[in-house]
């Protein structure tokens, strides 16, 4: 289960939005415990992916490494990352399978002519064959002094 704020999916959802056409993509801090992914902070990235942004995104190794440092500073894990889906579901794409690894969490906006419309949330299985679709639980406010 990944348990989120309204705010922190109100704001990858308007990340999405905002680089529509192209996918947005960023990092999940928080705490991991018992199966529950507790996201306490989003961490926006931009998308360094040179050639087919409406397709793909990519995090740099730099943009990997600040996001491990903000986490380490805060007493945070870094759980996983999300990103867009323009003008397509918010079910992983074979592209995704491939490439995510399996102890991290995965969240998906479809963003439909410049408007989210759906936000899921994935696990990749331990055979990394398929992604698990995960219960999203909306908790009412950050638990986090930023």
């Amino acid at each position: 289960m990944i348990r989120i704020s309204k705010e922190s999916i109100l704001q990858i959802e308007r990340h999405g939005e905002r680089t529509y056409p192209e996918e947005c993509c960023g990092v999940m801090l928080g705490k991991s415990s018992d199966g529950v992914q507790d996201v306490e902070q989003i961490v926006e990235l931009d998308n360094t992916q040179e050639e087919n942004r409406r397709r793909r995104f990519l995090i740099s190794p730099e943009q990997y490494m600040k996001a491990e440092k903000i986490a380490t500073e805060k007493k945070l894990e870094l759980l996983g990352f999300y990103h867009s889906h323009p003008d397509h579901t918010a079910i992983p794409s074979v592209f995704d399978t491939e490439h995510a690894l399996p102890w991290f969490a995965y969240i998906i906006t479809s963003v439909m002519r410049g408007k989210a419309v759906r936000t899921t949330a994935w696990l990749l299985n331990e055979t990394r064959e398929r992604f698990d679709e995960q219960t999203i639980e909306v908790k009412e406010k950050l638990n986090y002094s930023p």
